[in-house]
């Protein structure tokens, strides 16, 4: 078994927050008494797993790219987390296949 008991009152920024693994991350690291701040686009499903779990009412959210390197390094500097979780992803492969670049880049920069 393992504890999240070490990011008790530590910042952590999480990328992809709106997408299904973000949202359960999150939903984990604010149960452990972390001080979450979420970076994605909106949310890809309706209704989305954020939504449902109401994270919105326990966590910071900036809604962004993580493509906008300027616009991340701002919420970085603003936010000034002790951990970074990147969880933003194109997880659909058919887009994958047709958008190589732009998905290489999620992941890559």
């Amino acid at each position: 078994m393992f504890s999240l008991s070490g990011y008790k009152r530590k910042k952590v920024l999480v990328t992809g927050h709106t997408g299904f693994k973000g949202s359960w991350m999150c939903q984990a690291l604010v149960g452990a008494g972390a001080e979450v701040m979420g970076y994605a686009l909106e949310p890809p499903t309706k209704p989305a797993l954020f939504e449902i779990l109401k994270l919105a009412e326990h966590m910071d959210s900036c809604k962004g790219d993580v493509r906008d390197y300027e616009k991340l390094l701002g919420v970085m500097k603003d936010f000034r987390p002790e951990f970074v979780i990147h969880m933003a992803a194109q997880p659909i492969v058919r887009e994958i296949c047709h958008l190589r670049q732009n998905s290489f880049t999620f992941s890559a920069r």
